[in-house]
């Protein structure tokens, strides 16, 4: 996959990727730095925290059809042989459900990147500053 096709896919998230990268976008500052529709290894990746070696997918009705099925697990297989984990979503769940979407992806990414940030703006002032 290249980059141009990549760039097209970005201006071309569905509803429901929009609604994830609403959120998965704003925790950046919290030290999870999600990127879009990544081109990788002739895939491309709905979204990733690179950091966290997170791989985020929003599923449509097409993944259910036994041929999308076998290629998601050879991608997935794949994916894990390099460290990643993969996490699935259906549509309908982060349409009926996306608190508790945002709630598995960002637990899945705190487990797999512990490293606390501190990062001014967010954080109270050490002792002896402000």
């Amino acid at each position: 996959m290249n980059i141009k096709f990549a760039r097209a896919m970005r201006k071309a998230l569905t509803p429901q990727e929009v609604k994830l990268w609403v959120h998965l976008r704003s925790w950046r500052a919290l030290g999870h730095h999600f990127r879009r529709q990544v081109p990788k290894d002739g895939y491309i990746l709905d979204f990733v925290c690179l950091k966290a070696r997170l791989i985020v997918e929003a599923d449509g009705g097409q993944h259910g059809f036994e041929k999308n099925v076998r290629s998601d697990a050879v991608r997935d297989e794949h994916f894990r042989q390099l460290g990643f984990e993969i996490l699935r979503f259906w549509n309908n769940e982060i349409d009926e459900n996306l608190d508790g979407v945002l709630e598995t992806i960002f637990s899945k990414a705190k487990e797999r990147d512990p490293t606390p940030v501190r990062i001014r703006a967010l954080d109270p002032p050490l002792a002896g500053e402000g």
